[in-house]
């Protein structure tokens, strides 16, 4: 051939390919795999099922073996994969490969070199597409190790293939009877992003186990929690659609700041997010983040750092569904097997975020049922939290239990109750735990303008003292309105991350705030009356001498409160305004304060206190219905008392929620020991009595009576 020739036709390849396999901003090169070749022979030949028939026993993912690197993804619908392989995260180049589709549904290809550290990606062409398989987006691997993310609001990402080895030294799960759990639920960010933490890493795994700081884990091991819960921590959608732009009829109007800060849009279910390993003071735009996969081994050591001080790692997890606004993921892999579609092919969205999985599947329940183990092999987690657990299917939540439990049998396992319906009564029949929103609701209420709870001197929806003494004795079945077959099934909490904090809720509750007014000077809206503080502490008191599970937001034990910055570039209506719903804020509005927590020290020791004497005394966890007796209070609806028997120990645990009138008490004759009062709390005394104790308006206290194990009743 000549030259000229030669020449012509090495140009019109080029411009092929350019035209051809260009996609956004990607280009890949074709390989000369034998699986392509024999690829579409292969689908052909295999008889379609019904999806739900579809299973498969095979490991999926990424994973180097012998020298060679194999690569399986399940994918039944569709009837062309490749994958691409690239040698550096901004490569717009890769190397290209067929797949091979087995009867199960699982394409598969396995090539003869250790890809470890490569960045790969899949293409997937389903029946009756529109597109050609180049014109389609790139997608991760549903069950990659890591991930490396590129900060546009489509969240554009790709898979690494991971298989470095970590010593943990000795490290194993915190095996805690559920009834001991002392949990504090918290955003691994806001824990050390403010200035006030003291963290040379704000913001990071490694900035929440720095020691010898005002903040992160020495913080949390001086209040004496003995349990931290982590908003979602694997990989997910950090970014939204531009503020007043749209995506496929979408417009932004609620987000000024174009981001997802609390993780509750999951891309990669066996994946650490890449956000908390990045050494930024903020989140920037159009950049890779997680190309390192530093994030493995940052994530492992924080959790081996808490494990060394006693406390176990829960986890936040959504398996309820993805973001509505990012590509590349099981909505491109398979929508039809993924997701619950109406029948219109539309997503199901109960869960109020556009799309939901389809749990029921059984591929599907197998990839969360082997994230869930791989969280707890991989990473030593104690336990987990299922947002919107109601739109789990039953099956998938007996066998989540049934599986973790075989790896770690005190494994945590707790939900929302919630989500498509209410069923905390199922849950706790699956030997599942959750979240009390009628004691949260009962006790403190449930908004502040006119749904205000017990400690406020109110009765919330169908609530009565009768219904708060269930709460005393974990919610149980036994009572009316009972929720729960043991009390360790009950996570007891007031308020957690979503809607107001506790501080801002009594803030507003006690009218001393207005939180339609601009907040000027937020060291002095933060320090708490005398009003607001006898309210939290009631609170707080109630709430850890009632048998159940413990859980606190971060900052409830000091009256946080999510005060939107003056300064935000945002275009937020709420500046210099409490934020009751701050999901999308990476600033000050989420950090927590170290310097707030001092303002408010006292309340801080008030619950160090509550926290010591939970842990020394036994009988406010592990007492049952026979040792817990109740006494009529005359003239007084809001307030009760009740004498606890357990073992060697007699308690008065007396309570006056009125806001009128103060009460009465006659203790049985005999000395006691004050060890909670209006001022104070801990597991040493504060003074001792006998005969009779007044309590003020707002306030309550325990009591431990002196050497006389014979004691029989309290008179009131």
């Amino acid at each position: 051939m000549k030259p000229a020739v030669k020449s012509l036709c090495f140009l019109f390849i080029i411009t092929f390919l350019f035209i051809n396999i260009h996609q956004g901003n990607t280009l890949f090169i074709l390989d000369k795999n034998p699986a392509k070749q024999s690829s579409q022979k292969n689908t052909d030949s295999i008889k379609l099922k019904p999806l739900d028939e579809y299973f498969s026993n095979k490991k999926l993912g990424s994973f180097v073996e012998n020298g060679k690197t194999t690569f399986r993804i399940f994918t039944p619908s569709s009837v062309r994969v490749q994958l691409v392989v690239f040698n550096n995260v901004d490569d717009n180049l890769g190397e290209v490969h067929d797949l091979v589709k087995d009867e199960d549904g699982v394409w598969e290809v396995e090539l003869s070199s250790d890809l470890s550290n490569k960045f790969y990606g899949y293409k997937f062409l389903q029946a009756n597409d529109d597109l050609e398989l180049s014109q389609k987006p790139l997608c991760i691997d549903p069950y990659s190790r890591a991930v490396a993310s590129f900060t546009t609001y489509n969240n554009p990402r790709k898979s690494i293939v991971y298989s470095e080895s970590y010593d943990w030294q000795g490290d194993t799960w915190i095996k805690r009877d559920w009834r001991d759990l002392i949990i504090y639920e918290m955003h691994v960010r806001d824990m050390t992003a403010h200035k006030s933490s003291g963290a040379k890493k704000p913001g990071t795994y490694n900035g929440l186990t720095e020691k010898e700081i005002p903040g992160g884990i020495n913080y949390i091991k001086n209040l004496g929690v003995n349990t931290v819960e982590l908003l979602p921590a694997m990989e997910f959608g950090n970014c939204e659609i531009p503020y007043r732009d749209s995506l496929d009829g979408k417009f932004n109007t609620w987000n000024p700041y174009e981001r997802n800060h609390w993780g509750y849009m999951t891309s990669a279910f066996f994946a650490p997010s890449s956000y908390y390993a990045m050494d930024w003071d903020e989140l920037k735009w159009n950049e890779w983040m997680g190309a390192d996969a530093r994030q493995v081994n940052d994530f492992k050591d924080m959790v081996k750092a808490f494990h060394k001080e006693g406390i176990a790692v829960m986890m936040d997890v959504v398996y309820n569904h993805l973001s509505e606004y990012e590509f590349g993921n099981l909505k491109q892999i398979d929508k039809d097997y993924y997701f619950r579609l109406d029948e219109n092919g539309n997503y199901v969205a109960e869960s109020y975020c556009g799309n939901d999985i389809k749990t029921e599947r059984p591929m599907m329940r197998k990839m969360i049922v082997e994230s869930i183990l791989f969280w707890m092999k991989e990473y030593h987690v104690d336990g987990f939290r299922f947002d919107l657990g109601k739109l789990i299917d039953w099956e998938t939540i007996e066998e989540i239990i049934r599986e973790a439990r075989k790896v770690n049998p005190n494994v945590i396992i707790v939900c929302e109750p919630w989500g498509g319906g209410y069923d905390p009564q199922g849950f706790s029949l699956r030997e599942w735990g959750s979240w009390n929103d009628q004691i949260r609701n009962g006790i403190k209420g449930e908004n502040p303008k006119n749904g205000l709870g017990w400690i406020f001197g109110k009765w919330y929806g169908n609530n009565s003292i009768d219904r708060v003494k269930s709460y005393v004795h974990g919610t149980l079945i036994n009572f009316e309105h009972g929720l729960f077959q043991k009390k360790e099934h009950s996570v007891n909490y007031l308020a957690a991350h979503d809607g107001y904090t506790l501080g801002d809720f009594i803030r507003i509750a006690s009218k001393e705030v207005d939180e339609t007014k601009t907040i000027k000077n937020i060291n002095a809206h933060v320090k708490l009356t005398e009003k607001q503080k006898k309210y939290h502490k009631l609170g707080a008191m109630f709430l850890f001498t009632s048998q159940g599970i413990t859980m606190i937001h971060s900052g409830q034990e000091f009256a946080r409160s999510k005060v939107v910055p003056f300064d935000v570039a945002a275009a937020d209506k709420n500046k210099g305004k409490i934020d009751h719903n701050s999901y999308d804020k990476d600033n000050e509005t989420n950090y927590i304060n170290y310097e707030h927590a001092e303002i408010n020290s006292d309340l801080l020791n008030y619950y160090k206190g509550l926290i010591e004497f939970r842990k020394t005394f036994e009988g406010f966890r592990r007492a049952e219905i026979k040792d817990i007796s109740f006494f009529e209070v005359a003239d007084n609806e809001f307030a009760f008392g009740y004498q606890l028997n357990y073992k060697n120990d007699t308690f008065a645990v007396l309570f006056n929620a009125s806001p009128v009138r103060k009460q009465n008490f006659i203790l049985l004759k005999g000395k006691w020991s004050v060890l909670i009062d209006e001022n104070s709390a801990g597991a040493e005394s504060i003074r001792t009595l006998t005969g009779t104790v007044a309590l003020d308006k707002t306030t309550g206290m325990v009591l431990k009576l002196i050497n006389s194990p014979n004691a029989k009743g309290l008179k009131l």
